[in-house]
């Protein structure tokens, strides 16, 4: 405020004008009385804050919006500064749109630097050394035997693609209907048996025996997702090219096709209860529908111009187990985020070693020897109770490190070299209320092939509730040799735990649980972590 000598009142400052494109109009009203008071369109740049109005609104919200923006510079240029309260939520609320919590992300990152940097100092105070590195030795040998031993197990899945085109080119017998299905099948088993010992008989460490068993069972389905495919391919235009002799073809029902991409498994429909369409037992739609089935997705390449080597050899490399004709590309690699991801695997890699060199095993070989002086019952529970609780925080974090490893660097590095565009192998599985849940979002990879080839091949001669307990019959048994692999022992207790999700996803989704996502939601992570450092103490313990 300013005064003058001669006038004994408060004058305000002179101040710039609200909106000076108003006043600018205003004035040019004043020479060009045709404008008839109006002023120009207003610019349609948002500052973010406000969703901008479209150029065809209607005038009420035009008005309105023009009214709200001139309240809003009011309040800013107030004499005394103005708070502006609305009705709006909080971020952690359940009504709250709000999803970026990327910063939750850093500081995950943030915490395990801080684990480390600890970690060094008392390994340097007490022993000299900054890191112990106990599991060291098990990472460097075997290196090449295993090298060179994953190569040729890589190479023997490529006889899939000789069999394929044998069961193609074949007339009789060895049609893929008749024995080429069983040929295929036959030779996958004896294959999974042979790669399976191969690591026990050559008695390699624990880790090399890990990384060989979890890419051969990712081969092998990515080897019975091609046959299997291509064999379903095979069949469909043997029946197409009958159709050029429509006197002798069969022209009943149309070709199969697997579920969509976004199907669920509870959303598959029973055969039974889908309608017959009329249309189809036309000769010309079920060619058309047989040609669609032969042909990818995208549309550029039908079978069989897929049967070559480039084409497998590319599948293999692909981050998928399910096979398609193409997949849609990127139009270039990144190499820097390549380079990124590649690091971000071998700091994944380090964390989970010290986080098990220094809170895992010293805890199970303390307990182990406290359960050998051991002699009544209540003082091994309670050593293994307190073992697991020791667990629970270590088990949680080698989890993460796990899933950051596998489904966001691994994958998404060999899908930045094959340039594979859709790379969404995980959702927002820690907001599961349920395991059947966790199961569809953890591991989209593995639940597409799951979907695909076990619970919709079962369900074409087994209900679905039989299905299901296919599909984690089958599910199971995968963990089960993973844990057997790490162990050396067979116990069934990851087995047992899995099939145990059956009963336990009935409870929650029934009228009592169902609906309480909050409540669910803590159950799922209480179970998964104290699962996790439980199965491992009685593998390791007992």
């Amino acid at each position: 405020m300013a005064t003058t000598g001669t006038d004994d009142y408060l004058h305000p400052r002179a101040r710039r004008p609200l909106n000076a494109a108003q006043l600018l109009s205003g004035q040019q009203d004043e020479v060009h009385p045709g404008l008839n008071g109006k002023l120009p369109t207003m610019s349609a740049l948002s500052s973010g804050r406000t969703t901008p109005i479209p150029v065809d609104a209607p005038p009420s919200v035009k008005a309105t919006s023009s009214a709200r923006k001139q309240i809003r510079a009011q309040q800013k240029h107030r004499l005394f500064p103005t708070v502006v309260y609305e009705p709006r939520v909080s971020h952690f609320d359940k009504n709250s749109d709000y999803r970026d919590f990327r910063g939750f992300f850093v500081l995950f990152w943030i915490g395990l630097a801080i684990m480390v940097m600890t970690t060094m100092l008392r390994n340097y105070k007490e022993t000299g050394t900054v890191f112990a590195m106990r599991q060291w030795g098990t990472f460097t040998q075997n290196v090449w035997e295993m090298f060179f031993s994953d190569l040729a197990m890589a190479s023997t899945t490529a006889l899939a693609l000789p069999l394929h085109r044998w069961y193609n080119s074949n007339q009789g017998l060895m049609r893929w209907s008749t024995l080429g299905m069983a040929v295929q099948s036959i030779f996958q088993a004896v294959w999974l048996a042979f790669w399976v010992n191969w690591p026990f008989l050559r008695q390699w460490t624990w880790t090399a025996q890990v990384f060989f068993t979890l890419h051969l069972l990712t081969l092998f389905m990515k080897m019975h997702s091609y046959a299997f495919y291509n064999g379903h391919l095979s069949e469909t235009r043997r029946r197409l090219n009958e159709l050029d002799t429509p006197e002798t073809a069969s022209t009943q029902g149309a070709a199969y096709r697997y579920p969509s991409r976004r199907t669920h498994l509870h959303e598959i429909q029973d055969e039974d209860d889908e309608k017959e369409n009329d249309d189809l037992s036309s000769l010309r739609q079920l060619r058309e529908d047989l040609a669609f089935e032969l042909t990818s997705p995208l549309g550029h390449i039908s079978y069989p111009q897929n049967l070559t080597l480039y084409n497998y050899v590319d599948f293999l490399f692909c981050p998928t187990l399910c096979y398609e004709l193409e997949y849609p590309r990127t139009e270039r690699i990144q190499w820097l985020e390549l380079f990124y991801k590649a690091l971000a695997v071998f700091g994944c890699i380090f964390l989970m070693t010290i986080t098990s060199d220094e809170f895992i095993i010293p805890v199970l070989q303390e307990s182990a020897l406290l359960l050998q002086g051991s002699t009544r019952f209540s003082d091994s529970a309670l050593i293994l109770a307190e073992t697991i609780s020791r667990l629970l925080f270590p088990f949680m974090i080698i989890f993460l490190l796990v899933f950051l490893v596998i489904f966001e660097y691994v994958l998404g590095a060999f899908a930045e070299i094959t340039r594979f565009a859709d790379r969404q192998f995980y959702a927002d599985w820690w907001n599961s209320c349920d395991w059947l849940e966790f199961s569809r979002e953890w591991n989209i990879p593995v639940h597409h092939f799951l979907r695909r080839h076990v619970f919709s091949a079962s369900r074409g001669h087994t209900s679905r509730p039989v299905a299901t307990v296919i599909t984690f019959l089958i599910s199971a048994a995968a963990h089960e040799l993973v844990m057997g692999v790490i162990t050396k022992k067979l116990r069934g207790y990851g087995a047992f735990a899995m099939m145990l999700q059956i009963p336990i996803v009935v409870v929650q989704r029934s009228k009592w649980v169902r609906g309480r996502k909050l409540l669910n939601n803590v159950l799922f992570w209480c179970s998964m972590i104290l699962g996790l450092s439980m199965m491992c103490a009685l593998y390791v313990l007992v």
